[in-house]
């Protein structure tokens, strides 16, 4: 169910976008206004504009109702689930835990200790 009210949302948002697009915008009339022909005859002489804003309306409506059910539970699955999301962490203990001699650890390979450095002659006479 809710990947299909997901597939709905890709569709209905693919076409509010292509809907949006082929809009005109408020200055595109000024021209036919001044004789540079007739203005989208092809959806009447009031034009397009009635027509692509009403179904925009249309679509960001269905598009806002489907977001709604998206998010609800009547959608999701969440029967599975009954434990919140705080109860699903796991809780760290209060101390943390140091590595003792009776502790496993990985054998790991030993790692060299830095080479002592001798402080060069005649420094150790000066004051500190």
């Amino acid at each position: 169910m809710f990947t299909f009210f997901l597939v709905i949302q890709l569709v209905l948002g693919i076409a509010l976008i292509v809907l949006i697009l082929l809009q005109q915008g408020k200055g595109a009339d000024m021209g036919a206004a001044f004789g540079s022909g007739s203005s989208s005859t092809v959806f009447g002489a009031r034009g397009s504009g009635n027509f692509f804003s009403r179904t925009t309306g249309i679509l960001a409506t269905a598009f806002f109702i489907n977001s709604l059910l998206l998010s609800s539970p009547l959608v999701r699955d969440t029967t599975g689930s009954t434990a919140s999301v705080t109860e699903r962490v796991q809780t760290s203990p209060a101390q943390p835990v140091r590595p003792g001699p009776d502790t496993d650890l990985p054998d790991l390979p030993d790692v060299p200790g830095a080479p002592a450095q001798e402080a060069p002659a005649g420094q150790d006479d000066l004051p500190r």
